[in-house]
Protein backbone atom coordinates (compact mmCIF):
# COMPACT_ATOMS: atom_id res chain seq x y z
CA UNK A 1 0.00 0.00 0.00
CA UNK A 2 1.35 3.59 -0.57
CA UNK A 3 2.18 6.00 1.94
CA UNK A 4 0.50 8.89 1.63
CA UNK A 5 3.62 11.45 2.08
CA UNK A 6 1.05 14.82 1.43
CA UNK A 7 1.91 17.81 4.20
CA UNK A 8 -2.09 19.12 4.11
CA UNK A 9 -5.30 17.37 3.21
CA UNK A 10 -6.54 17.04 -0.56
CA UNK A 11 -10.07 18.72 -1.43
CA UNK A 12 -12.11 17.37 -4.45
CA UNK A 13 -12.86 19.85 -6.69
CA UNK A 14 -13.79 20.29 -10.59
CA UNK A 15 -12.58 23.44 -11.25
CA UNK A 16 -11.81 25.02 -14.26
CA UNK A 17 -8.42 26.84 -14.49
CA UNK A 18 -6.00 28.28 -16.57
CA UNK A 19 -2.15 27.16 -17.12
CA UNK A 20 0.26 30.49 -18.03
CA UNK A 21 4.02 28.63 -19.12
CA UNK A 22 5.73 32.38 -18.61
CA UNK A 23 5.60 36.24 -19.32
CA UNK A 24 3.32 37.04 -22.03
CA UNK A 25 2.39 33.61 -23.23
CA UNK A 26 -1.48 32.84 -23.54
CA UNK A 27 -2.66 31.11 -20.72
CA UNK A 28 -4.11 27.80 -21.62
CA UNK A 29 -7.40 25.53 -20.43
CA UNK A 30 -7.31 23.41 -17.62
CA UNK A 31 -9.41 21.42 -14.80
CA UNK A 32 -7.95 21.08 -11.54
CA UNK A 33 -9.76 17.95 -9.80
CA UNK A 34 -8.50 18.26 -6.08
CA UNK A 35 -6.14 20.97 -3.96
CA UNK A 36 -4.65 21.52 -0.78
CA UNK A 37 -2.77 24.07 1.01
CA UNK A 38 0.29 22.60 -0.89
CA UNK A 39 -0.86 21.51 -4.01
CA UNK A 40 -3.25 20.77 -6.69
CA UNK A 41 -3.85 17.77 -9.16
CA UNK A 42 -4.74 19.16 -13.06
CA UNK A 43 -6.26 17.43 -15.72
CA UNK A 44 -4.44 19.40 -18.92
CA UNK A 45 -5.97 18.50 -22.93
CA UNK A 46 -1.40 19.12 -23.88
CA UNK A 47 1.34 16.89 -23.26
CA UNK A 48 3.98 20.22 -22.86
CA UNK A 49 4.35 21.40 -19.41
CA UNK A 50 6.58 22.99 -17.80
CA UNK A 51 8.88 22.22 -14.77
CA UNK A 52 7.70 25.61 -13.44
CA UNK A 53 4.10 27.35 -14.32
CA UNK A 54 1.48 29.72 -12.63
CA UNK A 55 -1.74 28.66 -12.23
CA UNK A 56 -4.99 31.08 -12.51
CA UNK A 57 -7.85 30.04 -11.08
CA UNK A 58 -11.33 31.25 -11.00
CA UNK A 59 -11.25 31.78 -7.23
CA UNK A 60 -7.98 33.42 -5.64
CA UNK A 61 -4.85 35.24 -6.90
CA UNK A 62 -2.41 33.26 -9.30
CA UNK A 63 -0.48 30.69 -7.89
CA UNK A 64 3.48 30.06 -9.34
CA UNK A 65 3.59 25.91 -8.93
CA UNK A 66 6.39 23.30 -9.65
CA UNK A 67 5.40 20.08 -11.44
CA UNK A 68 6.10 17.20 -9.39
CA UNK A 69 4.62 14.04 -11.28
CA UNK A 70 2.69 13.54 -14.59
CA UNK A 71 0.70 10.42 -15.74
CA UNK A 72 -0.51 11.26 -19.29
CA UNK A 73 -3.25 14.27 -19.34
CA UNK A 74 -2.81 14.32 -15.66
CA UNK A 75 -0.38 16.04 -13.53
CA UNK A 76 0.43 17.18 -9.99
CA UNK A 77 2.51 20.30 -8.88
CA UNK A 78 3.08 21.93 -5.65
CA UNK A 79 2.55 25.65 -4.67
CA UNK A 80 6.03 27.66 -4.42
CA UNK A 81 6.67 31.23 -3.51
Amino acid sequence: MFANRRKSERRTCRSLAKIQFGTGSLPRDCLITDISDGGVKVVAEYQEVPPEFTLIMSEGRPRHCRLVWRIGYELGAEFIG
